[in-house]
C-alpha cells in the first residue's frame, strides 16, 4: 500500500496536494476566527462558492482520468454526478423529519403534495449517513459497471460511445422529471436542515463542507496519480493511443475501460453528494447533457491527459463564469463558448499541457546542445530525443 501511494507522489503532485491542503485549512481558518470587517475575513457565501468549484474540479478530475488517459469521451459524467447528488439529498431529506411544511415524520414534503402513502422501498435506509455514503458510491459505479460491461464488450468506440453516454444522461433526466419516480419531479429535492445533526446553514457547517471538499480532491487526486503512474496506468495510456496493439499483446482492453470507468464515475459522484449540502439543492437539471459538455470544456482547457489540468480548467471556467454572468449577463455563454474555441486553436494540449510542452522542448533543446558540444552523454542524447517526441 505504501509503494502504492509512494508511486503518485511526483513532484507536481506533491505541490498541488500541498495548496489543496493549505487551502482546505486556511479558507474556513479565515472564516471562521477573523472578524466580519477584518480584510482577510472570508465570507461564508464566498466560502461555499469556492467549495462548489471544488466539487467541480473533482468532476473535472474523474473526467480526465476515462478521457485523458483512457481515450473515453464521455459525455454523461454529469449523470454520475447528479447520481452522488440524489444519494445525499435523500440522506437529508430523511434528516428534516416532522420539521417539515407537512409535519410528517416518515414523508418528505414533495411525497406528501403527492399523495405518497408510504415511503417507498428505494427510499429506506438513507436515514442513515453511513448507508447514504455508500450508496454515494454504489450507484453511480454501478450504473457505470452496467453501461460499460455492455458498451465496451461491444467494442463501441470513438463519438458512437460519446453519443450513447449522452443519451444515457438525457434519458435518466427525463425520468428524474417525472413526479412518479419519487425524487421530487421537477423541484426536486431541497429545503435541507441538518446534517449529522448539524445545521446545514450554519457557518461552522459550511466550514467543515468546504474543508471536507478539499481534502477529498486531494485524496482522488492522490488516487488519480497512483493509478496512471503504476504499471496498470502505462497499460491504460497504451490503450489511449494504440488500443488494438494492446489488445493483440493479450491484454483485456474492455476490463481495463471497465475498471477506470467505474473507479471514474465512483469519484464523480463523490463530488455530486459534497456539491448538494453546498448548494441546497439537487434536481433532474443536474442531468442535463450541456452540464457534461461542460465539463469537457473544463478538462479541455486545462489540460487533459495531466490531473492537475482539469482541476485548473475547472476552477478558472467556473470562476470566470461567476464574474461574466454577474458583469456580462447577456454574453457570458459567448465568452465561454470563445474560450473553448481559443483553447483548441491555440492550446489545443490545454494550459497545463501546453506549459509542460514548453518545459519539455527546452529541455530537449538544451540537452541536444550539451551534446552538440561534445560534453553531453549518451544518455543526454536518448533523453533529448525522447523529450523531442
Amino acid at each position: 500500500m505504501s509503494g502504492f501511494v509512494f508511486r503518485a507522489l511526483e513532484g507536481r503532485i506533491v505541490i498541488a496536494l500541498a495548496i489543496i491542503l493549505g487551502v482546505a485549512a486556511v479558507v474556513p481558518a479565515l472564516n471562521l476566527l477573523t472578524p466580519p470587517d477584518s480584510t482577510f475575513h472570508i465570507p461564508t457565501y464566498a466560502m461555499s462558492l469556492m467549495g462548489k468549484y471544488l466539487c467541480y474540479a473533482l468532476l473535472a478530475l474523474a473526467l480526465d482520468l476515462v478521457w485523458g488517459y483512457c481515450g473515453i469521451l464521455s459525455l454523461g459524467h454529469g449523470a454520475f454526478f447528479a447520481l452522488g447528488g440524489y444519494a445525499m439529498g435523500m440522506y437529508l431529506m430523511r434528516q428534516i423529519g416532522p420539521r417539515g411544511v407537512y409535519g410528517n415524520p416518515v414523508l418528505p414534503d414533495f411525497m406528501v403534495f403527492l399523495n405518497y402513502k408510504e415511503l417507498p422501498w428505494f427510499w429506506h435506509g438513507f436515514d442513515w449517513f453511513a448507508f447514504a455514503m455508500l450508496m454515494v458510491l454504489v450507484v453511480p459505479g454501478l450504473l457505470a459497471f452496467i453501461f460499460g460491461w455492455f458498451a465496451f464488450r461491444s467494442r463501441v468506440n470513438g463519438v458512437y460511445l460519446s453519443i450513447i453516454t449522452q443519451a444515457m444522461t438525457y434519458a435518466l433526466l427525463l425520468a428524474f422529471f417525472r413526479n412518479d419516480m419519487g425524487f421530487g419531479g421537477n423541484n426536486g429535492l431541497t429545503d435541507f436542515k441538518d446534517i449529522l445533526g448539524f445545521s446545514v446553514q450554519a457557518d461552522g457547517t459550511r466550514a467543515v463542507l468546504f474543508a471536507v471538499s478539499a481534502i477529498m480532491l486531494a485524496l482522488c487526486l492522490l488516487l488519480a496519480s497512483a493509478i496512471v503512474r503504476s504499471k496498470f496506468g502505462k497499460v491504460l495510456v497504451g490503450v489511449r493511443d494504440a488500443e488494438s496493439r494492446v489488445r493483440f499483446l493479450g491484454f483485456r482492453v474492455e476490463n481495463i475501460k471497465l475498471f477506470t470507468f467505474v473507479v471514474s464515475a465512483m469519484m464523480a459522484g463523490i463530488a455530486g453528494a459534497l456539491f448538494v449540502p453546498q448548494v441546497g439543492i439537487i434536481n433532474p437539471g443536474e442531468f442535463a447533457p450541456a452540464n457534461s459538455i461542460e465539463v469537457v470544456v473544463w478538462t479541455a482547457v486545462g489540460g487533459r491527459g495531466t490531473l492537475i489540468g482539469p482541476i485548473i480548467g475547472a476552477l478558472l471556467v467556473n470562476a470566470g463564469k461567476s464574474f461574466f454572468t454577474g458583469a456580462f449577463p447577456e454574453i457570458w455563454l459567448f465568452a465561454l463558448g470563445g474560450l473553448f474555441i481559443a483553447v483548441t486553436l491555440f492550446l489545443p494540449r490545454g494550459i497545463v499541457g501546453a506549459i509542460q510542452h514548453g518545459y519539455k522542448a527546452r529541455q530537449a533543446l538544451k540537452a541536444a546542445a550539451e551534446a552538440e558540444k561534445g560534453r553531453g552523454s549518451a544518455e543526454t542524447v536518448a533523453q533529448a530525443a525522447q523529450a523531442a517526441e
